[in-house]
């Protein structure tokens, strides 16, 4: 976390977030639906996260891939600025947005301009192989833009992120102090190998004991398991299979699975 800078309230209330996972948008190479189509079915998510229950939403671009690195062409970042201020405006729940594969400048201006309240940032410090090439930190451009800006957003930056391995061998204890001290993440996201996949009991206890920020879940949280990582950790991210209708990987979201991890994680979770 920056200094001079204070928790923002919402992560230290253990937060359950779920994912608004978007088709492919206008100018990706998948895209076949108009953007009022997209924002209709960001709006019906977010209408479905709110009544099962959940505390915040991110809204992702995950139907974009193959992915650039870091910038976005100016359509993507046109597109999900409409989405976003949409999904805010519907709803009480706390909104972020992450643009992949690591576009934390453009999603921290988004941020800003429609009043959503964080972002996700894949790759804050650090440089990281992943399937888009190296993929290298922006803490010094995140910070600066978060200085000029007139409102201040919370930054949710991963360690060891998913779908990537580190440059060089970086015990991720130490990664995630470094992301905290000197990236400036208002929180750290610890998550698994790929999407499926939890991080292990050890590795979420490992962060843990080396930051002072909250942890957070990202990857791999399903109803068998939510209330153990919940438990164990500051707040989770929800968006795999089992929240979505038929199981289809970045397709619409169940509510009624949604409602049941909040049950499961929230009934007598004990205070950290």
């Amino acid at each position: 976390m920056l200094v001079g800078m204070e928790m923002p309230e919402f992560l230290a209330s253990r937060p359950l977030i779920g994912m608004i996972h978007l088709p492919a948008l206008p100018g990706a190479p998948r895209a076949t639906q108009a953007l009022d189509d997209v924002v209709a079915f960001a709006l019906a998510e977010a209408a479905v996260l709110e009544d099962a229950g959940l505390d915040g939403a991110i809204v992702e671009n995950v139907g974009d891939a193959p992915f650039f690195r870091d910038h976005v062409e100016p359509i993507t970042t046109a597109a999900m600025g409409v989405i976003v201020r949409e999904v805010r405006h519907a709803t009480r729940m706390k909104v972020g947005v992450n643009i992949l594969r690591n576009a934390c400048e453009e999603a921290l201006a988004i941020a800003s301009v429609t009043g959503a309240d964080f972002i996700r940032c894949n790759v804050v410090i650090g440089a990281y192989v992943t399937d888009q090439g190296i993929i290298q930190g922006c803490a010094a451009e995140l910070a600066r833009l978060r200085h000029r800006l007139d409102r201040d957003i919370a930054v949710l930056g991963d360690v060891h992120v998913k779908h990537a391995a580190p440059l060089f061998d970086v015990p991720i204890e130490d990664a995630a102090a470094d992301l905290a001290e000197r990236g400036g993440a208002d929180a750290v996201i610890v998550s698994g190998a790929r999407s499926p996949d939890p991080p292990s009991f050890e590795r979420v206890e490992r962060v843990r004991a080396a930051v002072d920020v909250p942890v957070l879940i990202g990857s791999g949280v399903g109803l068998d398991n939510v209330r153990d990582f919940y438990d164990r950790s500051d707040g989770v991210l929800i968006g795999e299979v089992d929240f979505k209708i038929d199981r289809q990987w970045g397709g619409a979201s169940d509510r009624a699975a949604y409602a049941e991890a909040v049950r499961r994680a929230r009934e007598a979770a004990p205070t950290q």
